[in-house]
C-alpha cells in the first residue's frame, strides 16, 4: 500500500508573502530554511509520494493568471527536482473560501482519487498531510490521515474544534527527524503508598515546565532541568511530606530516570555523552552517559542543614535515584561557597549535560557503542 505526504507549497515549501500571502513575482521565490535537503533525505530514506495541495485563491483571473503562476510554480519544482526531490502530483484549487467549495481545503473534492483507490490501494492512516494551517489538520482528519503543522502560531484559523495536530513542528529539520525516527515523548505514572508521582517529557521540546512536588526549592530546581536542557517537562507529586521530604524526592528521581530513559528509546543518533558552568562563586561539573550502566560519582559538601524546604542530604539522594532509574553514569563535582548557587549550578550543569547527551542526530543514524548495545 502505498503512503502519502499531502504538502501544502504557500507557507510550507516555500515563504508566502506576509501581506498579499501569494507569490506572482520571481523574486518573492524564498525556500523554507533546510525544507529541500530535508525532503530529499525524507525520499531517500522512506517510502512516501508526494503530493502537493495547495488554495491558490482565484487561480485563473486577472488577480491571479494562470500563465505567471506556472511559471513560478515551474521554477520552484524545477528547483526541487535538481536536488532529486520530485511530486507525484500536484493539486491547485483556484476556489475563494467564500465560494465554499468542496474542492478547496480542507475539502477532499480534489483528492477523490486517494479516498476511493480507483485500483490502487493508498495507505491513507499512515500518512500525513503536512501543513502551516489548521485547515492542514482538518483537511488530514477528512482523509483519514494523521497532520503534521508547521509554524503553530496559525492554530487560531481552526476551523474543527476535533482537529488537533499529530505533531507540531518548528522547522523541517523536525518534520524529517519525526518521519524518520518518531517522536520522543514518555509518561511515567508512579504510584506507592509514600507517593504518588506523574511525570511527562518530550525530550524534543521547549524547555517549558509545570513542576508541582510540595518542595518549592525542589520546584525551582526541577525547572532548571527543563529550561536549560530544551526539554518540557510536568512533574506533579503528591508525597508523604507529613512524615518528612524523603520519599517525594528520592521517589522523583527515580520516576524521572525512567521516563527520560523511556523517552530516549533505543538510543540511535544521540549523542550519548555529555558539561560544566559557572556560578557566582561556584564551579559545578556534571559528565554523564547513558551507557546503560548506572554510578554515580558525588564529590559536592554542603554546610547548610536545608536549603529552602529542601534537605541537603537529599541532594545526594536523588541523583543517586536518578541516575539508576535512567541507567546512566553520573559524574558530579561542585566547589564554592554559596550553597545555594551550588546547588543550582549542579542542576543546570546536568541540564546542559543532558542537553548534549540527548541530542539526536537522523543523519547519522546509528547506536554510539563498539558494543552493539547500550
Amino acid at each position: 500500500m502505498k503512503k502519502l505526504l499531502f504538502i501544502d507549497r504557500d507557507g510550507t515549501l516555500i515563504v508566502e508573502p506576509p501581506i498579499t500571502e501569494q507569490v506572482d513575482r520571481f523574486d518573492q521565490i524564498e525556500f523554507l530554511p533546510r525544507v529541500i535537503q530535508n525532503l530529499s533525505f525524507i525520499r531517500h530514506k522512506l517510502d512516501y509520494d508526494f503530493i502537493i495541495v495547495s488554495n491558490q485563491d482565484g487561480l485563473g483571473t486577472p488577480a491571479n493568471p494562470l500563465d505567471r503562476f506556472n511559471e513560478i510554480n515551474d521554477l520552484v519544482m524545477k528547483i526541487f527536482h535538481t536536488e532529486g526531490v520530485d511530486f507525484e502530483e500536484s493539486y491547485f484549487d483556484e476556489h475563494t473560501k467564500e465560494d465554499n467549495h468542496p474542492n478547496r481545503k480542507p475539502g477532499t473534492g480534489m483528492l477523490k482519487k486517494f479516498i476511493e483507490g480507483n485500483g490502487t490501494e493508498y495507505d491513507l492512516a499512515n500518512s500525513y498531510v503536512i501543513g502551516d494551517r489548521m485547515t492542514d489538520v482538518v483537511l488530514a482528519k477528512n482523509l483519514g490521515c494523521k497532520s503534521i503543522l508547521i509554524d503553530a502560531e496559525k492554530t487560531a484559523e481552526a476551523t474543527d474544534n476535533d482537529a488537533k495536530p499529530d505533531f507540531v513542528a518548528r522547522n523541517w529539520d523536525e518534520i524529517a527527524a519525526y518521519l524518520f525516527a518518531g517522536e520522543r515523548i514518555a509518561t511515567v505514572q508512579r504510584t506507592t503508598k509514600e507517593t504518588d508521582i506523574y511525570i511527562k517529557v518530550d525530550l524534543d521540546g521547549t524547555g517549558k515546565a509545570e513542576i508541582s512536588s510540595g518542595l518549592g526549592f525542589f520546584d525551582h530546581m526541577l525547572e532548571q532541568i527543563a529550561k536549560h536542557s530544551g526539554m518540557d517537562l510536568t512533574i506533579k507529586v503528591k508525597g508523604d511530606l507529613n512524615v518528612d521530604e524523603h520519599h517525594t524526592i528520592e521517589d522523583t528521581g527515580i520516576a524521572l530516570g525512567e521516563c527520560i530513559l523511556k523517552a530516549l528509546g533505543n538510543k540511535r543518533g544521540i549523542g550519548r555523552y555529555g558539561f560544566c558552568l559557572p556560578m557566582d562563586d561556584c564551579l559545578c561539573q556534571v559528565a554523564l552517559d547513558f551507557g546503560g550502566r548506572p554510578w554515580l560519582v558525588w564529590d559536592a559538601e554542603f554546610h547548610r542543614e536545608r536549603v529552602g524546604d529542601m534537605p541537603t542530604e537529599m541532594f545526594l539522594h536523588f541523583f543517586k535515584s536518578f541516575s539508576d532509574s535512567a541507567r546512566i553514569n553520573l559524574n558530579i563535582k561542585a566547589e564554592g561557597d554559596n550553597e545555594h548557587h551550588k546547588i543550582e549550578g549542579i542542576f543546570k550543569a546536568l541540564a546542559r549535560s543532558l542537553k548534549m547527551a540527548i541530542n539526536r542526530d537522523i543523519h547519522h543514524f546509528e547506536l554510539p557503542s563498539s558494543k552493539g548495545v547500550l
